[in-house]
C-alpha cells in the first residue's frame, strides 16, 4: 500500500492505495473514530484481485491535526477530489457505519459516479427513517463522551462494536490512539454524529443511484442500526445480508464472509 496526502482547507487527508491500478476500484470508508485498520482483513483479501483505496477520514488516524469545521457534504466533496486525483472512474464504495453515510452524501453530491455501494452496519440518510428524537440525540453526543470515564469508554467501545476476539482487540487498539486525549475523542465523535444529524435534517433525496448491498451484524447493538436496516431493506428493496455472530463491526467479526459477500456483489456488476 502507498500512503498519499490530499490537502484541503481544514487539514491534510491521508489515504492508502494498492499497487494494482485501473478498472473498478474498491473504496473503503471506515466508521466514526476508526481508521484504515478497520478494513485490514478486507485489504488483504482483495490485495491481488482489485485496486483498492482506504482513507483515514478527516480528523481520524493520520488525518490529524484537522479542524472539525466541515459538513458531511463537504467531506464527501473531499473524497470526490481524491478520486479525481487518483483517476478512479469506476469506484465501488464500501462504507462501515459513518462510512456508509459518507457514501450516500457522495451520491447526493456526485450523482451517477458510483458503480456500486456496500453498506456495512450503516443506516439511511433519508429523513423518513429518523425520528425527531433520533436527530436530537445525535446532536448532543459530545457531552456524553466527555462525561464517560476513559477506561469504561475503551472497554465498552471495543466490546460494544464487536463480538469476536480479533474485532474487539482491533477496536481497542484503534481507540487507544486517543489515550490521554479524551477531549479529542469526544469532539471527534460529537462532530461526526452532529454532521449526520444535520445531513438528515437537510431532507435531501439521498438516492441510491447504483447497485447496492446492505450488510448488518445479527448482534449489532449500536443505536438503532438493526431497525434502520430492516426498514431500509423493506422500503428500498435493496438486498440485506444478516451476518451471524457479528456485531456493529461485522467486517471484523466475520471478515472472510463479509469479504466474500463484497466480492460476489462486485462480480455481479459485470464490470471489467
Amino acid at each position: 500500500m502507498t500512503e498519499n496526502i490530499y490537502a484541503v482547507r481544514s487539514g491534510n487527508i491521508h489515504y492508502l492505495t494498492g499497487a494494482k491500478r485501473g478498472g473498478i476500484t474498491l473504496v473503503f470508508l471506515p466508521g466514526l473514530t476508526a481508521d484504515h485498520r478497520l478494513f485490514d482483513r478486507q485489504l488483504e483479501y482483495f490485495e491481488d484481485k482489485y485496486p483498492v483505496l482506504v482513507w483515514d477520514a478527516p480528523g481520524h488516524g493520520d488525518s490529524w491535526p484537522f479542524r472539525l469545521d466541515f459538513s458531511l457534504e463537504e467531506k464527501a466533496g473531499w473524497l470526490g477530489g481524491i478520486l479525481e486525483r487518483e483517476a478512479i472512474d469506476e469506484p465501488i464504495m464500501i462504507g462501515q457505519s459513518m462510512g456508509g453515510y459518507v457514501a450516500q452524501a457522495f451520491m447526493q453530491r456526485f450523482p451517477g459516479r458510483l458503480k456500486g455501494f456496500v453498506s456495512i452496519d450503516s443506516a439511511p440518510l433519508q429523513r423518513r427513517y429518523s425520528s425527531k428524537a433520533d436527530i436530537w440525540l445525535l446532536k448532543r453526543m459530545e457531552p456524553f463522551y466527555r462525561l464517560y470515564p476513559w477506561r469504561a469508554l475503551v472497554k465498552d467501545g471495543s466490546e460494544g462494536c464487536a463480538v469476536s476476539e480479533y474485532g474487539r482487540e482491533l477496536m481497542r487498539r484503534i481507540i487507544m490512539v486517543y489515550d490521554g486525549d479524551k477531549e479529542r475523542y469526544a469532539k471527534l465523535a460529537g462532530h461526526g454524529f452532529r454532521i449526520i444529524a444535520e445531513a438528515i435534517e437537510a431532507d435531501l433525496p439521498y438516492e441510491i443511484d447504483c447497485p447496492a448491498l446492505l450488510i448488518c451484524g445479527e448482534k449489532d447493538r449500536a443505536g438503532y442500526t438493526k431497525r434502520y436496516n430492516r426498514e431500509w431493506h423493506r422500503i428500498s428493496g435493496i438486498p440485506l445480508e444478516w451476518i451471524k455472530d457479528a456485531g456493529h463491526n461485522s467486517n471484523t467479526d466475520q471478515p472472510e464472509l463479509v469479504s466474500e459477500l463484497i466480492e460476489k456483489f462486485v462480480r455481479s456488476l459485470n464490470i471489467t
